[in-house]
């Protein structure tokens, strides 16, 4: 899609969008705007707001989320918001949703114009449709398939994740993509005793753990607390934070919703599946001091740029990270004659040796374990080591050994089956976090720089969208029609 011209500068540009692009408000109160000229408005503005809200899938939503998908469907669009399709006899259930906007974090140079700095080249995310603010939507429901959990709080369940963004530029260069993330802040786990040998037990802390915490700060470190690391009042990202000095005080985990592009009329649609079953699992977390927004030590800024080491470490070849031996990509490479595919999670009885075994990431619950570690066992987990990138380093190679049971530093497909015994437990089901846990979303601009990890994690610099969950209690009829192969 070719990029309108910036006429006569950013100011122009914004003066021309306020002063052309009024709010038309639809059918049940959505508010709709067209594009200013020279962009084209859509005519079917009417008939599409109607066509989605009677839709099967969306009759049932609460209003906030039904306006927001109306929305996008009076705008200019390739496609109307995603049709949710039933792959069970009963209807999806939708249990949550996001609404996604670009203002609840620090502007940058994909969301906004800044004199001097990007005011006269090509606007390359926000900006489509002659200035239109960017928006989204993001579903979550549960599949109630036979013999799988209708608690969304199960980490058995089956969830699907549809998500619906305009206007998004379509990228061009560099394999480049959008990626959406759900986002766990972790909390300050509960006081238990420890193990015989002095570690806290899997997902909690010791009392020492516990009174060290409590001493931070203003005392926000109590069990049951979203964590921060200066121990003071949570501050989740906001448009008033300044890179680096001024930043999130709390500590995400990011759970990839995969890539997507955008469409020729700039919106941008996708669909992903949540589940134990190779999707529910956290990038390799050793790449974090190499993403360009992590900091050497608590409490400094990040500055992984300035000390020259963005890139430094892959996971190409996956392993126990800086803190053990690297694997031999002969070993655990992207072998062309038995590609990688991480979708080989099951397979047949008698049939394990066909099973992904390269896996690069980790479950989600696991790396909720190895943040633990890191931030909130100050006494039970290496009690000398202050270095924040050690503490990690070290804590990733430990916990991920506790569950394949070896030094390779990989979670195969086998090892981290949700019904496998790992650890002394009798199944894998604390190794998941369920979706209900995930208190925020983003979506980031990426660009093909070999990493799993988000870019300038865990800072904001890649932001493109952000939006809070909103839970739905009672769950809501979610879905229509049947999917032509609901496995």
């Amino acid at each position: 899609m070719q990029r309108p011209a910036i006429y006569g500068g950013p100011t122009l540009w914004f003066c021309t969008v306020l002063a052309f692009a009024p709010p038309v408000f639809g059918l049940g109160g959505a508010r709709a705007e067209q594009p200013p000229a020279p962009c084209h408005p859509n005519p079917n503005a009417a008939t599409d707001e109607a066509t989605l809200r009677a839709r099967g899938d969306i009759v049932n939503v609460p209003d906030p989320l039904k306006d927001r998908l109306a929305q996008l469907a009076n705008r200019p669009h390739t496609y109307l918001p995603l049709q949710a399709f039933a792959e069970a006899d009963g209807a999806s259930q939708l249990f949550q949703y996001y609404l996604l906007d670009t203002t609840g974090f620090e502007p940058n140079v994909f969301t906004t114009l800044f004199p001097g700095v990007n005011d006269h080249v090509q606007l390359s995310v926000t900006g489509g449709n002659c200035g239109l603010p960017t928006l989204g939507a993001v579903r979550v429901v549960l599949e109630p398939k036979p013999g799988l959990p209708t608690d969304p709080n199960d980490p058995r369940a089956f969830n699907d994740v549809f998500t619906d963004i305009s206007p998004l530029f379509v990228i061009n260069n560099e394999s480049g993509w959008y990626e959406g993330w759900m986002i766990h802040d972790i909390t300050v786990a509960n006081v238990a005793a420890p193990r015989s040998d002095g570690h806290a037990q899997f997902g909690t802390i010791t009392q020492r753990d516990a009174e060290i915490l409590s001493r931070m700060g203003t005392g926000n470190n109590a069990p049951g607390n979203i964590f921060t690391v200066d121990g003071r009042t949570p501050h989740i990202p906001s448009a008033a934070d300044h890179f680096p000095d001024k930043q999130s005080n709390v500590v995400p985990i990011h759970e990839s919703m995969g890539a997507y592009n955008s469409l020729q009329q700039s919106d941008a649609h996708s669909y992903w599946e949540f589940n134990y079953t190779g999707t529910n699992w956290i990038h390799p977390l050793y790449e974090l001091p190499f993403t360009g927004g992590f900091p050497d030590d608590f409490g400094r800024a990040p500055d992984t740029f300035q000390d020259g080491e963005i890139g430094k470490l892959q996971s190409i070849v996956p392993g126990p990270g800086p803190s053990g031996e690297q694997n031999t990509p002969q070993a655990v490479g992207d072998n062309p004659n038995l590609p990688r595919d991480p979708d080989k999670f099951d397979s047949g009885n008698g049939f394990e040796a066909q099973r992904e075994f390269r896996e690069r990431g980790v479950p989600s619950g696991l790396a909720n374990e190895i943040y633990l570690d890191v931030y909130e066992r100050p006494a039970s987990f290496e009690p000398e080591v202050r270095n924040l990138q050690r503490r990690l380093f070290d804590a990733y190679a430990a916990e991920v050994k506790r569950v394949s049971g070896n030094d390779d530093g990989i979670i195969t497909a086998a090892q981290g089956d949700i019904d496998t015994p790992t650890d002394g437990f009798a199944d894998n089901s604390r190794l998941y976090l369920p979706p209900t846990v995930f208190n925020r979303f983003v979506v980031t601009r990426e660009i093909n720089d070999g990493l799993l990890a988000p870019r300038f994690a865990p800072s904001q610099r890649a932001w493109v969208l952000t939006g809070t969950r909103v839970a739905v209690h009672p769950t809501v009829d979610a879905s229509t029609g049947r999917d032509a192969d609901d496995r």
